[in-house]
């Protein structure tokens, strides 16, 4: 199934990290099971990758960038789990 909002799930994950687009359980409603699943292992994905990036050391602005992108996609990644756990999902 390809993503409801129009755009594949990593340029989803990309908007997610970049704060272009927030998950929560309305964002999420259109998609189905495969669908969740696919979105959450891009979301996995992104997470890796940005934490496998150099850190910026030295570079307070950077750093702030880094960690939000971060945060942003693990509360995305939190948002998922729980709304596919009260839809009886599994998306791990």
């Amino acid at each position: 199934m390809g993503n409801p909002r129009g755009k594949s799930f990593k340029a989803t994950a990309r908007d997610v990290s970049e704060g272009y687009a927030t998950v929560n359980p309305i964002f999420l409603k259109p998609f189905e099971a495969e669908d969740l699943k696919g979105l959450y292992s891009e979301l996995q994905k992104c997470l890796s990758e940005i934490r496998a990036e150099q850190f910026p050391h030295g570079r307070i602005e950077a750093i702030r960038i880094r960690n939000l992108r971060l945060q942003r996609l693990y509360g995305a990644s939190m948002v998922m789990r729980n709304y596919a756990r009260a839809k009886r999902i599994i998306i791990l």
